[in-house]
């Protein structure tokens, strides 16, 4: 079975009973026989989650401490045939100190002890009271008889290998310190960070621990696993809401209900492959300085989890664009075009250049890359009428095209010219030898380089610059002619996808246009237009008949494969297993598959036009420029294949 790099974690909340660890083995083994279906492989629990976090002086009480390890070696002995790594907080005493420690077992057999390593002592908390910290330990840690099991390891420089995943452990306030534990295991190899955690609730602490937790995920491209005590604690003075969190690389995948009363869990599917990937790529991934080294304790094998038939992890199909946060969606959609009009602004400044031309075909990019530039020119107080507008209608443009072009250049303000590409290019086919009933390549490239002449020729003679209106999926796909629309002067869509296109448009039409009626319904009609080049004749009722997603195939699943394969260097037969999930009822297998083959044998294919491209900004994660983000010899073969 093929795992994609993909390993479960949960995350267990079971109620507390203050000072009875009998009582919280049972309901921890409950907890594991109720999660054994959905197959973790790592399950972890609370801080001190045998005794309960709250027991205060008792903790310095022999029959207490006792009462614990006879519940570890109860739970260590029950959970032998739980195909899971299981972590869980117990106090631990050793050479006449008690260490507030966490427990990983598996298979009968406990791994390792790792001690909390910062003791929480201020305000509500009072654990140096009761608990020495790791440090008083002997560097390397101690071997030590607990549970019934001989030489144990007990210390803080220990990781856990479950499958191809490295496990740390950390406690609690390990987490809130200037330089936590986790930097550490995660620069040792540690991919998957767990925090065994006895957070107390009061206001706005969530929102930080929140931060947090996707903060340090993000810091150590890691996933990283809250679990905090929940009911039964005491509160007597504080009170525990189960603020439990599982986050990777800055994203939370699962998040507990807060005051929730009753045992319950987390779970989430890690891409640990992901995260190898995007510490390889990040140069800057290490520390300079002098790491002492970790043991790794072997847990064994992943637990057998079937991620075809269930995977717990949400895996967005528009991963470029935001959704469901109105929010989000306005202040990514504001930071995007701010970032495009900054790059053309500062290029305009530097070559002291007060002019622009571009060509407005009423379709998606031009329309962004107008707008782009008009908000360019505002900002530098330079009359929009210094912007050339050219709509060049050829053998296949349409008159909702046209009118929608001519439309909102009038509605801009900007200077708009029309020039007919049809007689040159007719003279251009009578010079080559090429009948215009051919439809061929030949066909459509000389219109896209007439079109590109006429804007390179018109800017020499305004003293401007042309610019470039081609976006992140036409150039992935190498969905562009050669010397043609593949080249500008500056190019403000080089890094935005077509699915954003299409929302920063729309976008831009409520909340820069909104005002104007005219401009807001030819943009919103734009938006409506089906993709199209416009280089083959309409049909016979003059309507678009070449549509770009009929030849190359639907740009949302062009988007997916991109990302995932710029972001997190997914192979073919792992792109193909993340869109099944993303796109479950949309698309069956045989389009998937037909359009995953294509995206990749373009890919390969087209390097050579994005090997010199125009300079462009680069507004999200993922660029093409051969200058930055993006080098690839042009004459590489198509060697990925999806496996049959």
């Amino acid at each position: 079975m093929k795992r994609f790099g993909l390993i479960r974690v949960a995350a267990a909340m079971p109620r507390v009973h203050v000072a009875d660890p009998a009582a919280n083995a049972r309901e921890i083994l409950q907890m594991c026989k109720e999660l054994a279906e959905r197959r973790p492989s790592v399950l972890v629990f609370p801080e001190l989650s045998v005794t309960g976090y709250t027991c205060a002086d008792l903790f310095g009480q022999n029959r207490l401490l006792e009462d614990a390890e006879k519940a570890v070696t109860e739970i260590v002995t029950k959970t032998a045939q739980f195909d899971a790594m299981v972590v869980f907080g117990a106090p631990v005493r050793h050479a006449g100190r008690l260490y507030n420690c966490a427990v990983a077992a598996r298979g009968g057999r406990i791994l390792g002890i790792v001690p909390k390593s910062y003791l929480a002592g201020n305000n509500e908390f009072y654990e140096p009271r009761w608990f020495a910290p790791a440090r008083t330990l002997p560097f390397g840690g101690a071997r030590i008889r607990y549970a019934g099991q001989d030489d144990v390891q007990l210390g803080t420089r220990q990781l856990f290998r479950v499958g191809d995943a490295l496990v740390a452990v950390e406690i609690c306030q390990d987490l809130w310190v200037p330089v936590p534990p986790c930097s550490q295991a995660a620069i040792a190899g540690a991919q998957i960070i767990l925090n065994l955690s006895a957070s107390n609730e009061y206001l706005f602490k969530h929102e930080y621990r929140k931060s947090l937790v996707s903060a340090t995920s993000a810091r150590l491209y890691a996933a990283y696993v809250y679990c905090s005590c929940a009911e039964g604690e005491s509160t007597t003075d504080l009170v525990w809401a189960g603020s439990s969190l599982i986050s990777e690389n800055g994203s939370v995948l699962a998040e507990a209900e807060r005051y929730t009363r009753g045992s319950r869990s987390i779970i989430a599917d890690i891409d640990v492959e992901r995260l190898e990937t995007l510490r390889a790529k990040e140069h800057s991934f290490g520390f300079e300085g002098p790491v002492s080294p970790f043991c790794v304790q072997d847990s064994g094998e992943a637990a057998p989890t079937d991620f075809e038939a269930c995977l717990l992890r949400r895996l967005e199909p528009h991963p470029f664009v935001p959704q469901g946060n109105p929010a989000e969606l306005d202040m990514r959609c504001r930071e995007i075009l701010a970032a495009q009009v900054a790059g053309l602004t500062t290029r305009l400044e530097h070559i002291h250049c007060r002019k622009a031309v571009i060509g407005v075909s009423g379709g998606l990019d031009s329309t962004l890359a107008l707008l782009v530039t008009v908000l360019a020119f505002d900002g530098l107080g330079i009359p929009r009428g210094n912007i050339i507008g050219v709509t060049m209608p050829g053998f296949g443009t349409t008159h909702r095209t046209h009118d929608n072009s001519v439309d909102l250049m009038k509605g801009l303000g900007i200077t708009s010219r029309e020039v007919s590409i049809v007689p040159a290019v007719r003279q251009h086919f009578a010079d080559i030898g090429q009948d215009e009933s051919n439809h061929d390549l030949t066909y459509e490239n000389s219109q896209a380089r007439e079109r590109t002449q006429l804007l390179m020729d018109i800017a020499g003679k305004e003293g401007g610059i042309v610019v470039g209106t081609g976006d992140l999926s036409e150039l992935a796909l190498g969905w562009c002619t050669y010397n043609g629309d593949h080249m500008s002067m500056y190019g403000v869509n080089a890094s935005v996808p077509k699915t954003l296109v299409r929302t920063l448009v729309r976008w831009a039409a409520d909340n820069k246009f909104g005002d104007s009626g005219d401009i807001h319904g030819t943009l919103l009609d734009i938006v409506d237009t089906p993709i199209s080049p416009e280089l083959l004749p309409a049909d016979k009722d003059g309507k678009i008949a070449q549509k770009t997603e009929d030849s190359v195939g639907p740009y949302e699943l062009h988007d997916f494969f991109l990302y995932h394969f710029f972001r997190s260097s997914a192979g073919p037969d792992k792109l193909l297993f993340l869109a099944r999930k993303a796109f479950a009822g949309e698309y069956d297998e045989a389009t998937l598959r037909k359009w995953l083959e294509t995206f990749l044998k373009r890919f390969f294919q087209q390097q050579f036009k994005r090997s010199c491209l125009p300079d462009g900004p680069k507004v999200g994660s993922v660029s093409l420029s051969p200058r930055g983000d993006w080098r690839m010899p042009s004459d590489l073969e198509s060697w990925w294949k999806l496996s049959d």
